[in-house]
Parts: C-alpha cells; sequence; structure tokens
C-alpha cells in the first residue's frame, strides 16, 4: 500500500510503513523503560544521567562545557544545567575553570562519578544483552546493529535543517 491508497484511517493505521515506524518506537519507548528502570534501581542514576556520564567519560579532561553537553543530549541549555545541578549535588560531577576561557566553566567526572559510570555500565551492558539482543536471531544481530547506526547517523544528520 502507498500512499494514494490511504484514504481511511484504517488504511493510514494499517500502513506497513506506519506500522513498521511504530513497532520501532514502541519498542525503543518500552526497552528505554525497562533499561533506565533498571539503572534507577541498581545504580540511583536516571538513564539521562547515565548518558552525561557517557558523555563525559568520552570527552575525558578537562571536561565540557554546559553547551556542548547540552547539545550532546538535545537538550536545551536551562534543562541541561538543571540536571548537571542534580549530578552535582549527587557527587557524581563537578565544574571547574576552562583553562581556554577563564569566564568559561567546564563538566567534568568526579571520582565517584567515574566510579557509578563503570557500574552502570555494567548493568545496562548485561541487561542490552537480555532485553535487546538476546531476542533478536544470532544471524541478524551485526546487520541490525549496522542499520540502527544508518538511521541514527541520518536523522542526525537532518535535525540541523529542520525549521
Amino acid at each position: 500500500m502507498d500512499e494514494r491508497e490511504i484514504s481511511t484511517a484504517k488504511d493510514a493505521a494499517d500502513h506497513e510503513l506506519v506500522l513498521a515506524f511504530g513497532r520501532l518506537q514502541g519498542a525503543a519507548n518500552r526497552l528505554e523503560y525497562i533499561l533506565g528502570r533498571s539503572l534507577e534501581v541498581e545504580c540511583g542514576i536516571s538513564h539521562l544521567m547515565f548518558e552525561v556520564l557517557l558523555i563525559l567519560g568520552r570527552a575525558g579532561e578537562p571536561g565540557l562545557s554546559m553547551r556542548a553537553v547540552a547539545q550532546e543530549q538535545v537538550l536545551t541549555t536551562g534543562g541541561a544545567t538543571r540536571l548537571v545541578d542534580r549530578m552535582e549535588a549527587a557527587g557524581l560531577v563537578e565544574r571547574a575553570e576552562d583553562p581556554g576561557d577563564r569566564r568559561g566553566r567546564l563538566v567534568r567526572l568526579t571520582p565517584r562519578g567515574e566510579e557509578t559510570a563503570v557500574a552502570a555500565a555494567r548493568v545496562h551492558v548485561e541487561n542490552i544483552r537480555r532485553y535487546f539482543v538476546a531476542p533478536l536471531p544470532a544471524e541478524d544481530r551485526e546487520r541490525f546493529a549496522e542499520d540502527l547506526r544508518i538511521l541514527s547517523h541520518s536523522a542526525r544528520d537532518v535535525l540541523p535543517r529542520l525549521p
């Protein structure tokens, strides 16, 4: 069925592309909930905090600006600031002077943030294996991961052009 064949709400709901995207979105939302809840229960951090720990871990020293953290997470600068404030209160990150800009501040991991990132990653990897990889046929896993990479990069490349 192509677009010309959509003439009723049922046609729209049953369109193969609408169904495929809905399944992708549903799977992503459910997995986000399952894996995020596990991080909260087992590590005491939200999935978003975990993502920031990973971003900062990848960046290394001296850290990242709040703007860079916000851009990596597709957050407003205000949203990133509030999140980093909570993470700083929990002892996971700290703000430090930017050696390249006397007025600037950088966010970086604390030793506790480093430990939390490692512990949470171990939990996360096990859950990814259990809930994301194991249900797929072994022979399709590598291709699926590559297809997801292609989709992610394609969507990322379109974002700056959106109005």
